[in-house]
């Protein structure tokens, strides 16, 4: 779950640094699909670091 939390980490900061790049693009079919998958993967990542901490606790 460790490994995958930080895949998940990094999906949700390039979802951001394309928000503005779509921005600036003006291209809102790329805005949507960045914005929904920073969302979700960013709260992925903020949930399960509330929940199981970092490190992760094993037991």
């Amino acid at each position: 779950m460790n490994l995958l939390m930080v895949i998940f980490a990094l999906v949700a900061i390039f979802a951001v640094v394309n928000i503005f790049q779509a921005i600036k693009e003006k291209n809102i079919l790329s805005l949507v699909f960045s914005l929904a998958a920073a969302a979700i993967f960013g709260w992925f990542v903020v949930m399960t670091v509330l929940n199981q901490g970092y490190p992760p606790k094993l037991h």
